[in-house]
């Protein structure tokens, strides 16, 4: 859809230049416009052994689609195993683990090594 966009916008800027921009290119690029979708960001929560992206996955979240989804009951078949395999699979690291949970494990009440991911796709 964006590169519909791009490629409307490029000829009405080159039509421009040479002076023949006409009120038909400009709609054409404003309707490409109105047809781009506004992306839908789905987050992933991941509670980790350790600080490290390559610590052992202990639990999971994730919201998608505006649906929370909590995986499936076992560990063997999530879809990560640890917060490194879901960065390569494309999703950012929004928050890392709040280390002053982890100072003192008498006084936790947080949920220690939770990483907060997201990821943006067209609907």
């Amino acid at each position: 859809m964006l590169d519909d966009v791009k490629r409307e916008l490029e000829t009405c800027l080159e039509a421009f230049r040479k002076g023949e921009l006409t009120e038909g290119q400009l709609n054409r690029a404003l309707e490409a416009c109105q047809q781009t979708q506004t992306p839908i960001q789905d987050i992933l929560y991941l509670q980790a052994g350790g600080t490290s992206v390559t610590s052992g996955v202990l639990g999971m979240l994730m919201v998608r689609n505006g649906e929370i989804w909590e995986g499936p009951d076992q560990a063997e078949v999530w879809p990560y195993k640890t917060v490194l395999e879901a960065i390569r699979d494309g999703w950012r690291v929004v928050q890392f683990p709040n280390l002053a949970l982890m100072l003192d494990e008498s006084r936790t009440y947080g949920l220690g090594a939770e990483f907060i991911l997201e990821r943006w796709r067209q609907p």
